[in-house]
């Protein structure tokens, strides 16, 4: 997973595929950012790959939101950084 979020377009992609109430349409993403269709398509995999995104289809056209497991894990991440609050333990 952090793998995957250390490449700088594809944290961004992840940053506005988890900031949609909705699933958002691939053609929207593309529409975003300053590279291919192909490119975006190879870095939509790496994070399905990752379990950070999901996808459905309808018709022709590619929807895609925040996997919940992924994002768990994310932030299970984040929290065992953080140093344990000694105030809370007193």
């Amino acid at each position: 997973m952090h793998k995957a979020l250390s490449d700088s377009t594809r944290f961004e992609i992840f940053r506005l595929v988890a900031a949609q109430s909705a699933p958002i349409c691939a053609c929207d993403i593309v529409d975003r950012f300053q590279v291919s269709q192909p490119t975006i398509s190879h870095h939509m995999k790496v994070l399905r790959d990752a379990g950070l995104i999901t996808v459905s289809r309808r018709g022709v056209w590619a929807y895609y939101a925040v996997d919940p497991r992924g994002l768990e894990v994310l932030r299970d991440t984040i929290n065992a950084l953080m140093p344990v609050q000694l105030a809370a333990t007193r």
